[in-house]
This record gives C-alpha cells, structure tokens and sequence, in this order.
C-alpha cells in the first residue's frame, strides 16, 4: 500500500505542475501576450515551462499506467470495459491521449511557427488542455480514501 501512495503523489505532483502551468499560461501570460501582440511573451514562458511541464506529463503517464494497473491488472479488459472500474480507466486512457497529442502538437506544430496572427488559436489550444486535464484529474481518486477504505477491509 505505500507503494500505491507514494504513485498516488507523484501522479498528483505531476498533475499539479502540468495543470498549474497551464493555469498560469491561460490566466496570465496569454492575456497579456494577446493584448500586446506579441508571441515572444508566449515563447519565453515556454522554454521556462518546457523544462519542468513535459517531465511532469510523462510522471503524470508513467504514475497513471501504474496505478490503472494496480487498480486493474487485466490490461486487455482497460480497452474492452466488463466493469465500472475498467470503463473509468478507458475513459483515462482517451483523456491521456488526447492530452499528450495536444502537448506534442503545441510543442512540434504550434510554439515553433507562433505569430501575432495564431496567438488566439494557441489559447483554444491551452482551453482544451485544460479541459483534458481537469476531467482526467477531477475524477482521480484521493488516497485517504482509499485508506479508509482498506481499513474496512
């Protein structure tokens, strides 16, 4: 079980850096890029997030497959769901994926060719990121529950 908690935090630590940073891009830095039209706001961000954000999604991917395991060792049932719990890891699963083709193509696509004229289109970008994220994390279980819960047992 300490394990299992010890992923439960680093998958939260990830969660909190990754949402974080892009609450701090949504809130902060792209108004104010936008409003002065300038991507190089954007960009300088970037390469200071960059360093921190794209290690903190792979803990977030590497954390989350471990615990969808530990919760479910049955990896062929995560993508044909017989049970609650498999369909919620399917679900996961398709926010994971679309959070990591998001953050690729931001990173490949987006920041490299960003311009006064797609700065607006970066925003929708980071508005779906933090869609994704948000449903993926909300729904995550907290571990003082399943503390409690192992008690009972």
């Amino acid at each position: 079980m300490e394990m299992y908690r010890l992923f439960v935090a680093l998958h939260l630590l990830g969660s909190a850096v990754w949402v974080g940073g892009h609450l701090v891009l949504s809130l902060s830095v792209l108004p104010r890029a936008l409003r002065l039209r300038s991507p190089a706001i954007v960009q300088e961000f970037e390469e200071g997030f960059e360093r921190i954000g794209i290690p903190s999604l792979l803990l977030q991917v590497a954390t989350g497959l471990w615990l969808a395991y530990f919760r479910l060792p049955d990896v062929a049932s995560w993508f044909f769901p017989s049970s609650q719990q498999a369909a919620f890891i399917l679900v996961k699963l398709a926010l994971l994926t679309a959070t990591v083709a998001l953050a690729a193509h931001a990173r490949l696509r987006i920041i490299p060719k960003l311009d006064s004229a797609n700065l607006r289109f970066l925003a929708y970008h980071v508005a779906a990121v933090l869609q994704a994220a948000g449903i993926v994390e909300v729904e995550h279980e907290h571990p003082l529950r399943v503390r409690l819960r192992s008690r009972v047992r």
